[in-house]
């Protein structure tokens, strides 16, 4: 989508384009009158047709998805037993897995013990991206499959397409220890080590990433909640921040363009995210946008939108919050309309269809 392909080069289109975090496949059977589970291609098309900046994905065919289980509802949540006995809940047309980062570690002694490049091979645990990171060119090969083959090493001449890394530095010590043995051991000595050998598993990544046919990187680190920092700056930019300016160094180096995506309030850290190298941020509506529009000239920013607003579902007040929306990206030329904190299946689809009605009214320079 060319509209989104400017965007994320800083540079002002006519129509604002969307960068959604999309599951809500009620939305979609309301908004084209087609059944999402009966021809979920079929309807993601023509929701595209209907709104041409939305941009979601298409689905690989009309082949009709599984309905999700629904054993218990509340009218918020549809509960389900996953696999192992474990608590699922639904997500977008199916469920979501059970949190069990750190599964395999039971104490902060198991934490110092482990040695990322002495395990290499993460395909068995999961953190995500969960790959063999022994051997660069294997993960080159993983990568470049993504791509068609035809474009070689270039990607087509305004092309909006992608790269993005869900583990860019301070996911992993999270997703492989979990939430409590991080914060257990993470302010001790030893846990350096640990955050070296990631840091070489990730230049291995980023090496391979730097020779592939895109133009943009989004890399992707949750280092805040919604209400701030998880870890002390001095913590941060003795492990993180010159982790990000080393990788993105080398993406930048091969010409591409670096988008930090994170969820939270990232006010404290933008100004550390921008110095690092990164040409913009896609996170959610706690952090001030207008700030970081103000401060980065023509910086790309996504997420401003609020799901809370989505929920109570106020025509008046959905207006509002576009035209809002409409007002920051006059002050920067890489923004996007989209909804930071998600659109998730249980979001009113009138409310959905306001919302992007008002986007397409209103999303123009």
């Amino acid at each position: 989508m060319y509209s989104r392909y400017l965007a994320y080069k800083g540079i002002a289109s006519e129509v604002i384009p969307h960068f959604e975090h999309w599951s809500c496949p009620d939305a979609e059977t309301y908004i084209t009158g087609i059944d999402h589970y009966e021809q979920p291609r079929s309807c993601r098309d023509r929701l595209n047709a209907l709104y041409p900046k939305l941009g979601l994905p298409p689905l690989p065919d009309d082949t009709p998805i599984p309905r999700p289980e629904q054993l218990e509802s509340d009218n918020t949540q549809i509960a389900n037993t996953a696999t192992e006995g474990h608590h699922a809940v639904r997500w977008g047309d199916s469920q979501s897995w059970h949190w069990d980062w750190g599964k395999n570690l039971e104490s902060a002694e198991d934490v110092f013990r482990f040695s990322p490049l002495e395990q290499g091979d993460f395909r068995q645990i999961p953190v995500v991206e969960s790959f063999d990171y022994r051997d660069e060119e294997t993960l080159y090969d993983i990568f470049r499959a993504r791509y068609p083959a035809t474009w070689g090493d270039t990607p087509p001449e305004g092309s909006d397409a992608s790269w993005g890394f869900y583990n860019t530095m301070f996911m992993w010590p999270l997703l492989t220890f979990g939430w409590e043995l991080f914060l257990e051991t993470c302010l001790d000595p030893r846990f350096e080590r640990i955050m070296d050998e990631f840091a070489e598993i990730n230049r291995r990544v980023f090496r391979a990433a730097a020779r592939l046919p895109v133009n943009f990187v989004i890399c992707h680190d949750d280092i805040v909640t919604s209400r701030g920092p998880t870890c002390s700056p001095e913590w941060m930019h003795k492990y993180i921040f010159p982790r990000y300016e080393e990788f993105w160094s080398i993406l930048r180096e091969s010409g591409k363009r670096v988008i930090f995506m994170v969820d939270g309030n990232m006010d404290a850290y933008v100004d550390d995210v921008f110095a690092c190298g990164a040409c913009g941020i896609i996170t959610e509506p706690y952090t001030d946008f207008r700030a970081i529009a103000r401060k980065h000239k023509n910086c790309v920013i996504a997420g401003e939108g609020d799901v809370r607003i989505l929920m109570r579902n106020d025509p008046g007040e959905i207006e509002q919050m576009v035209r809002q929306m409409v007002e920051t990206a006059q002050m920067t030329d890489g923004y996007m309309m989209c909804i930071g904190n998600h659109i998730p299946w249980n979001t009113p689809p009138a409310a959905v269809k306001c919302y992007l009605d008002w986007c397409h009214e209103l999303g123009r320079r």
